[in-house]
């Protein structure tokens, strides 16, 4: 058997196979969603996303001879590093055959580019940041993920953990369907709250579209500052993400919080699309997809992508408001079969026993690793 080796990526010829490789890796496997290939492309490329105006990465491939194995990136997020005042390398859209000889290469080879540039750990799989794609798949194999949340096969941690990685933060998704019913105290206490603080619902409306893209990223700060891993979105990230999804955004279900007129929380949940992506295996983006009605009725969830209170208002039962409001809304989208909502930290107990106490049930487990460089 020929030996590893691994090589940058530096020509469009070696970022096509970087993006290409893991329709070959996930040929036969029934639960992997291909991403929309343009989006991918951009996400990696610094100049088309706003993500690499503060952050580098260097790519690479691991040979087995003339045979591509697998895959990996290295970055530098220097936004966070500044925020957190730390020095952390990232890996993430690593890919890999079930080959310990390559992955070591691969993280070998990603250790050392992020070592050189001054970093004192490495964490990952991030893709690019903690405000992507994050989180390797432990828990939860038998299904297929939901729209904008990690895949991958069974023996991946295994591949990490022989590399020198351990186990920093899980991640957790919970999922409620038509069959569950919540518990009748926490739909009428609910309903009591939002009554009694005075909590309104004011949908996102796309007409003040600048606006409530600031407001959405003030919110993301305010509700989300404290948490392990933060980092604040800029604008012009948040302005990318909103365009990316906006092509598929039920206005039904993107909403704010405010109690009086103050603008305490936020949340956004997207149809699920993913029967759409593997249908049409990457090749089209949202805004084609969303032409293609004949196949609409193949999407039967939705995925709580974004669900957040500031701090000061958890305690007057705003988050029971925004998840009674949600999970009433999802129900009169009779498409809507399921709602996954998350991801969550592992260690974020009143979120998590919110839901639990809700009625939905633990869904799948994400996983991040750390490995010191000092």
């Amino acid at each position: 058997m020929a030996g590893v080796s691994v090589i940058p990526v530096q020509s469009k010829r070696d970022m096509k196979t970087f993006v290409d490789l893991p329709w070959e890796l996930y040929r036969n496997d029934p639960f992997w969603i291909p991403p929309v290939k343009s989006q991918v492309i951009q996400l990696l490329t610094p100049g088309r996303h706003p993500f690499w105006t503060f952050s580098r990465r260097e790519l690479f491939l691991a040979m087995r001879g003339s045979e591509v194995v697998g895959r990996i990136a290295a970055i530098v997020d220097d936004h966070y590093n500044e925020y957190q005042q730390e020095k952390m390398g990232i890996w993430g859209f690593f890919e890999c055959q079930r080959d310990p000889e390559a992955a070591g290469a691969l993280f070998a080879a990603a250790i050392d580019w992020v070592r050189q540039q001054g970093m004192e750990f490495i964490r990952g799989p991030l893709n690019p940041s903690l405000n992507y794609e994050a989180g390797l798949l432990v828990h939860g194999f038998e299904s297929r993920p939901t729209f904008l949340m990690t895949y991958n096969p069974p023996y991946y941690p295994e591949l990490v953990k022989l590399s020198g990685f351990r186990k920093e933060k899980d991640l957790l998704t919970y999922l409620s369907t038509r069959d569950i019913k919540p518990p009748e105290w926490a739909m009428n206490l609910g309903e009591r709250l939002a009554q009694k603080q005075e909590v309104k619902v004011r949908h996102m409306n796309p007409k003040h579209f600048d606006d409530e893209v600031r407001l959405l990223t003030r919110l993301y700060v305010e509700c989300w500052g404290g948490n392990w891993g933060f980092s604040p979105p800029t604008e012009a990230e948040v302005r990318d993400m909103v365009n990316s999804i906006y092509p598929i955004w039920d206005t039904d279900l993107a909403f704010f919080l405010y109690v009086q007129d103050e603008p305490v929380g936020v949340c956004v949940v997207l149809p699920d699309v993913t029967p759409l992506l593997k249908r049409f295996n990457g090749k089209l983006g949202l805004g084609a997809l969303l032409k293609k009605h004949l196949y609409w009725n193949e999407i039967n969830g939705c995925r709580g992508f974004i669900l957040g209170v500031k701090e000061e208002y958890r305690q007057v039962g705003a988050p029971l408001v925004a998840l009674h409001y949600l999970m009433e809304a999802a129900k009169n989208k009779l498409q809507y079969y399921y709602v996954e909502l998350g991801w969550n930290l592992e260690d974020n107990q009143a979120i998590n026993l919110l839901y639990e106490e809700s009625g939905l049930r633990p869904h799948k487990r994400y996983r991040i690793f750390r490995r010191d460089l000092v």
